[in-house]
């Protein structure tokens, strides 16, 4: 992209339709109608003036340099250790779409080397990009690059923990790759990278990331960009940086719904097995009850061949045809494709096959392999690749970096977990292993994208939530959670699911998208309780507002009114599914058995949905405004109010504006789903579904009968460590 900028060159004063990208002496602009930057080549280049035009508000930074090298010398570069060379502005058209575009071309001489800024910006943008090219004329070892430092006195780091932990339960919250905002003006900074450094210490904002590498004489190295975004409003800055990510994101947000196999065969599946729970899911979902087809059938943990992978990894085991011919067979027949687990540090699965891919030259760690290692991730990359050209469209990669109670570091002098390493002086160490290994895997995300533009990658343990993963992949594991959802009883499920999810979005104010969080749920293994019982879990479930929807089921078990319900839920998930864009929790925190739920808006449709988890009655109170999830379109409209589930309606008018308050009474463990639309949303279809089936569970109340009403999943221990 950037020597697009330059085409031509502009010169001062000449009439340009927005984007624009302006030269006047010393003064440089980069703008639209929804920000502009400025710039001063003067002395240094430093940004003099950043223009908020959503807000009205004028930002003037301090001591603005616009890069920083760190050397692993200790010493620093920054522009006025460089000389101005060029300046270039032009708007060049992209894919279709005019865009503004700034050059500055520069030139060091101790150490001696060529350098060039680059800003972009979109006609419709509200973000601005900003990159580096270094081009060193002799080896030049680059520790770290800031690409954001100035002073702000309103900037503010609104993720503040940082655990990089070895060793640990539920202890993995490395803060990294998340974004800084300010609170007079509306505005989100941060390097487009998942192990950038963004942080705001003493009014000084720095968005970075390492390197650690050695640049050959010669050798051009473009840097990460940075991003410089607007809002209307700075309460509303985490809404338009969610927007930019939607913006950004690889692929589309999508619904994808599939079936997940552990929790029905775990490490005892085979094809037979496989094929049959397709059939039975396809025959049951899509051609009985009218739900769309599945976007993949998933093996999970249990097709590999551990036994010797030095040559290639992650081979087949002889339960499954090499190649997965006859699985993949059943999975078009169903409309469907195939899905694999995989474990890309082998922390799941492939610890056995470790030895002699270390004993070929493969760098092992304790116990599992490293992610920075050139050898073992070219050759993931390369499975991952042939894997995807054979037909698989989803990939669930398992044990990343680690798993919930520990995480791997390649580190000299270390073996990998040491508890040691726990201590925050080796930070530096375990972020520079944390980028190169994300490095190589976003190389792997890359080339399987290119292979099939629709693939869809999830990571899992390990991974940590940064939205900036979701330039390469679809969807990232909560983190800090067991996969089985722990409890006697539904609302206990719910409960420890919902607990974490108030956790990171709300008391550790994580800045990910809740619609592409992996959630691990729903889970049916059993058919012992009740339709309602099953229903209002299942909608809860779903209300959390993540597209990404795998359900663990063990269909050879579930009756015909779990069938019923199953697909009402999915059907009520595809017609909210346009909402979850900006789906959020409101309320109180279910640790303490506080009424809490979820809300997600358009201008035009919406929902609400509460859960008490507590054994009392309690009121609660919501107001359809903004603050609670509302667009700023949403002013003046007049919503009609409907549920699938009627007894949410008690108490209820059917018609709200924006604005208005709703105060409910819900009983002990009530479940509510509100659906708000300007035209009255049909639910005909789900109604239909309840009823059905007449036949329902009835608990056996004898003394001997069960007292487990949700049995734990089959075939050995839950991977809680997962």
């Amino acid at each position: 992209m950037n020597t697009l900028c330059a085409l031509f060159v502009l010169m001062p004063g000449l009439m340009l339709a927005a984007p624009q990208a302006l030269i006047e002496g010393d003064t440089i602009t980069i703008g639209n109608g929804k920000l502009k930057r400025t710039i001063s080549t003067k002395s240094a280049i430093s940004t003099t003036e950043i223009l908020n035009k959503l807000d009205g508000k004028t930002l003037v930074p301090g001591n603005a340099r616009e890069f920083v090298l760190h050397l692993k010398t200790g010493a620093t570069l920054s522009p006025s250790d460089f000389s101005i060379v060029s300046k270039k502005a032009g708007q060049p058209v992209i894919d279709g779409k005019e865009v503004a575009c700034l050059e500055i071309g520069m030139k060091a001489a101790r150490p001696a080397m060529e350098a060039k800024l680059t800003y972009v910006l979109g006609a419709d943008d509200s973000f601005i990009r900003k990159s580096l090219e270094i081009t060193p004329a002799q080896d030049l070892e680059i520790a770290g690059i800031d690409l954001e430092s100035l002073t702000l006195a309103q900037a503010y780091q609104p993720y503040t923990i940082s655990q990089i932990t070895a060793r640990g339960a539920g202890q993995w919250r490395p803060g990294l790759g998340q974004p800084l905002y300010t609170r007079e003006s509306g505005t989100f900074w941060g390097i487009e990278h998942p192990a950038s450094v963004n942080t705001v210490k003493d009014g000084t904002l720095v968005c970075s990331y390492l390197v650690g590498r050695t640049l050959k004489a010669g050798q051009r190295y473009t840097t990460h960009s940075s991003v410089l975004g607007v809002a209307d409003s700075p309460d509303f800055t985490k809404e338009a940086f969610f927007d930019y990510i939607d913006q950004t994101r690889l692929r589309p947000l999508r619904l994808q719904v599939q079936y997940n196999c552990w929790f029905d065969q775990g490490k005892n599946v085979e094809a037979g097995k496989f094929i049959a729970s397709v059939e039975k899911i396809s025959q049951e979902l899509n051609r009985t009850r009218g739900v769309p087809p599945l976007a993949a059938y998933v093996i999970d943990d249990g097709w590999q061949d551990p036994s010797d992978w030095s040559d290639s990894v992650w081979k087949v085991n002889k339960k499954f045809d090499p190649e997965f011919k006859d699985v993949r067979a059943a999975t078009k027949t169903a409309g469907s494709s195939l899905g694999l687990w995989m474990s890309p540090g082998c922390v799941f699965g492939g610890q056995p096959a470790i030895p002699a891919m270390r004993k070929a030259g493969f760098r092992a760690l304790d116990p599992w392999m490293s992610l920075s290692d050139p050898l073992y991730m070219e050759k993931l990359t390369d499975r991952l690749g042939q894997l995807t050209r054979m037909g698989v469209t989803y990939f669930k990669l398992d044990g990343v970096f680690g798993h919930l109670n520990t995480r791997n570091f390649d580190i000299e002098g270390f073996k990998g977990s040491e508890q040691e390493l726990n201590d925050p002086q080796y930070d530096p160490q375990k972020i520079q292993y944390l980028t190169d290994g994300s490095d190589r895997l976003i190389d792997a995300f890359q080339k399987m994208h290119a292979i099939n533009p629709n693939v869809y990658i999830v990571i899992s343990n390990g991974a940590w939530l940064s939205p900036w993963w979701l330039q390469h992949i679809d969807s990232v594991w909560m983190i800090n959670a067991g996969d089985a959802a722990s409890g006697a009883t539904r609302t206990g499920e719910l409960v420890y699911r919902d607990r974490v999810y108030h956790d990171l979005a709300v008391s550790e104010n994580t800045q990910f998208p809740l619609c592409s969080i992996f959630n691990h749920e729903p889970k049916k293994t059993s058919s012992d309780e009740s339709k309602d019982t099953f229903r209002k879990y299942l909608y809860m479930d779903l209300s959390r507002g993540t597209g990404f929807v795998e359900l663990y089921l063990k269909p050879d078990i579930l009756k015909p009114y779990d069938w019923d319900v199953l697909a009402e839920g999915l059907l009520w998930a595809r017609q909210v599914f346009p909402t979850f864009k900006q789906s959020r929790m409101h309320g109180g925190d279910p640790r303490k058995k506080e009424v809490y739920g979820y809300t997600a808006w358009l201008d035009d449709q919406g929902y609400v949905s509460l859960h008490n988890p507590s054994d009392k009655p309690q009121s609660y109170t919501f107001t359809l405004d903004r603050k609670s999830g509302l667009t700023k379109s949403s002013t003046g409209k007049i919503y009609q109010l409907s549920s699938p589930l009627a007894e949410s309606l008690a108490g209820l008018k059917d018609t709200w504006r924006y604005g208005e308050t709703l105060t409910v009474m819900l009983q002990p463990a009530e479940v509510r789903v509100l659906n708000f639309d300007t035209r009255r949303a049909d639910w005909s279809t789900l109604t239909a579904l309840q009823t059905r089936t007449k036949e329902d569970f009835v608990k056996d109340t004898s003394p001997d009968a069960s007292k487990d009403p949700v049995p734990a999943p089959p075939n050995g221990p839950s991977k809680k460590h997962r």
